[in-house]
């Protein structure tokens, strides 16, 4: 992360004056600039820059929200030292306190916000990040010590707050996953959290680079019929009805998901939610829904004991944003920042699946 991106008044959308919580562009942008605020509060606590020299602060009090807590990865012992596993900020809360004299922000926003940073390239941070990278394809994050750290966060503040629609997640790459993993635990308690995740990462082959329609609608159905085929012959009837149940408890939850068509990491959520679409109107929707509940990779290296393997990345329901022209340049496109440039060109659209 260049220095310059770091310094609000320089990478950040410092023309807006006044939060209209009803504009999507606005919510966008500044639920970004938070997701944002915890990249830079890791690295001002890496580079050591405190009081007038951090650059934290003005990513969220220019919106009227105040730094209530930081959540921050587990030390533990490690033969390596604290070089590899030391301290490191991941996530934050955020609580809205405009100035009682201001009149830049309109009502329905949220009281707090919890966001989460994603891979941070930087070496007192990467090698923790790089394994929890690993354990989202491996599907194995949520057994770490920062999605239950994260999920505890949520937990106790939506307790706290009293009214769940007060409460509202956000994440980027990494963080989406993480960010996630606590909506969904949420949603299985019934109580559906306002989410905006960007770039979550989607681990799968790359169908969606195939120029070929029919051809990518033949291998979406081929990869469904083999997935609903393994998880018949992997599953006992009990088990496949403890994961659609699961899965189901989740439909009410429409998170909103923001993903580049350049972008590697999220870009199949597209396909994913497209091609549920085809189905229903194919009549194959039963085939769909069984299916989507599943990756063939947990199936494949679930164990025989295991109840269930539900995938951290696939979820049921969503509010698909796609910028339909983002920068050619993966990390570009990959970046937070893009989420808050003015006159972005974005097709949305709901996709929820009822049970």
């Amino acid at each position: 992360m260049a220095i310059k991106d770091q310094i609000f008044h320089l990478s950040g959308p410092w023309g807006l004056t006044r939060v209209d919580w009803k504009n999507a562009a606005h919510v966008r942008a500044v639920v970004a600039c938070l997701v944002q605020c915890v990249y830079v509060l890791e690295r001002d606590r890496q580079k050591k820059r405190k009081g007038d020299k951090a650059l934290t602060l003005p990513w969220c009090e220019t919106f009227g929200f105040k730094l209530k807590s930081t959540l921050e990865h587990n030390v533990g012992p490690s033969i390596f030292g604290p070089f590899i596993f030391g301290p490191s900020i991941f996530g934050a809360i955020f609580e809205f306190k405009p100035p009682t004299s201001s009149c830049n922000h309109s009502a329905g926003g949220p009281r707090f916000v919890v966001a989460f940073r994603g891979t941070l390239f930087k070496k007192k941070s990467l090698v923790r990040d790089i394994k929890l990278d690993f354990q989202v394809i491996l599907n194995e994050h949520h057994s770490s010590s920062c999605c239950q750290t994260a999920i505890q966060a949520v937990e106790d503040l939506v307790a706290t707050a009293g009214d769940s629609r007060e409460v509202w997640l956000t994440g980027h790459s990494l963080g989406s996953a993480i960010a996630l993993q606590a909506g969904k635990n949420m949603a299985k308690k019934e109580v559906y959290l306002e989410s905006l995740l960007f770039n979550p990462p989607y681990p799968s082959v790359p169908t969606e680079k195939i120029k070929s329609k029919s051809l990518k609608l033949t291998l979406h159905l081929a990869k469904s019929v083999l997935r609903a085929g393994v998880a018949v012959a992997k599953q006992s009837p009990l088990q496949r009805k403890q994961s659609e149940s699961s899965f189901a408890a989740m439909s009410p939850w429409v998170p909103k998901l923001f993903v580049n068509e350049a972008d590697y990491v999220c870009f199949e959520y597209i396909g994913y939610f497209g091609y549920g679409n085809w189905m229903r109107k194919h009549r194959l929707e039963n085939i769909y829904k069984f299916a989507s509940q599943y990756s063939l990779r947990s199936l494949l290296f679930m164990s025989k004991k295991e109840s269930q393997a539900e995938p951290l990345h696939l979820i049921p329901s969503a509010y698909l944003t796609i910028n339909s022209k983002p920068p050619k340049w993966f990390l570009s496109a990959h970046g937070i920042r893009e989420w808050w440039k003015p006159n972005l060109e974005l097709e949305s659209e709901v996709y929820q699946c009822e049970y």
